[in-house]
């Protein structure tokens, strides 16, 4: 479902924009529809309060919590299932934080990715979007969304903003704090900022080498790092949010010297903020996780160069599993092991 159409229909009922505000500013804050100051609040006309209960059952019933998977720093990976038996990830972060999905499946196929083994499935409705966040509310706060789970957003772009939007409005999150992560699709640069709400950026990099980048993420659009971080760097000096530059360290692989040369020279001067994350290993896949030992001498290296680094410590190493996996195991009935990889 979209909320688009969610709307013409309360607008087909007689619905004005304030009804309309109103009710789907409970469901995506998790708030009951009939508690709050019936003095001053639009009251809603006949047939939309007459239809409500079923509308609002529909809206409540778009995903369902199939499992939950904690793990001992607070993060925990929910397994969320869709009206036609799909099922997606979505990760509540430590400090308030929700990794959401926006596809069943992904079309990229990053080797590196249990998600991207198995293709893209269906894009994932801006109502399914929301829906995730309203379903975590009523765990915890969530402050923050990040667009780093199942899927590509840039392939789901419409309802992806569609989602983005009434999160930075009704949803009550600030726009730096709704995230959109993409390999680098050029539709994205161009109409990111077009909206009312404007999203901070990650670019999902992982490598500075053109060849390494097109054998690790086959299906990304052909543009160079060198492209994608002048792509990048525009849109974050237009919004003032600095870019998150995602780069997932790969022993032996994308950890070596001349990759340190070459984030040295895309980066220095330039507005962005580089998250390395060292990968989560999973059994299926023969990637390795360097040390932290390594991983941390690298953010080292490169703060003594003039790049803003931050090294973050996968959450949830306690339970195993990278992205996707959860799903896989459920859809074959293997036991869960998994471990969370957050945005």
């Amino acid at each position: 479902m979209r909320i688009s159409d969610f709307k013409t229909r309360l607008q087909d009922l007689g619905a004005l924009p304030a009804h309309t505000q109103r009710i789907l500013r409970h469901w995506v804050q998790a708030r009951p529809l009939d508690g709050g100051r019936s003095k001053n609040e639009h009251f809603l006309p006949a047939q939309v309060r007459a239809e409500l209960p079923a509308l609002w059952a529909e809206l409540h019933g778009l995903v369902q919590e199939k499992s939950m998977h904690p793990a001992e720093d607070g993060s925990a990976r929910l397994l969320v299932g869709l009206n036609d038996g799909q099922t997606v990830e979505t990760v509540l972060l430590p400090r308030d934080g929700l990794c959401v999905s926006s596809q069943v499946g992904c079309a990229v196929g990053c080797q590196f990715c249990m998600t991207g083994t198995e293709g893209l499935i269906r894009q994932v409705g801006s109502a399914e979007i929301v829906a995730q966040v309203a379903l975590a509310r009523k765990h915890r706060p969530v402050k923050k969304v990040v667009f780093m789970g199942m899927g590509e957003p840039a392939h789901n772009l419409d309802n992806v903003m569609e989602a983005i939007e009434l999160l930075g409005t009704l949803g009550n999150i600030g726009h730096k704090q709704l995230v959109f992560s993409t390999v680098g699709d050029e539709r994205v640069f161009e109409v990111l900022d077009a909206g009312p709400v404007k999203p901070a950026l990650a670019l999902s990099l992982h490598t500075t080498r053109a060849d390494l980048r097109a054998s690790l993420l086959p299906r990304a659009p052909r543009l160079t790092p060198d492209e994608l971080v002048e792509l990048s760097e525009d849109y974050a000096r237009r919004t003032g949010y600095p870019v998150q530059v995602q780069w997932t360290l790969l022993d032996g692989v994308n950890d070596t010297p001349e990759e340190i040369d070459g984030i040295v020279r895309l980066l220095t001067g330039k507005y962005a903020i580089l998250n390395m994350i060292p990968y989560n290993a999973v059994p299926e896949m023969p990637w390795q996780r360097p040390s932290w030992e390594k991983a941390a001498a690298i953010a080292r290296t490169l703060h003594q160069r003039g790049i803003l680094t931050k090294l973050r410590n996968s959450a949830g190493q306690d339970v195993e599993g990278g992205c996707g996996q959860l799903r896989a195991r459920e859809a074959v009935g293997r036991p869960r092991s998994i471990r969370i990889l957050p945005a």
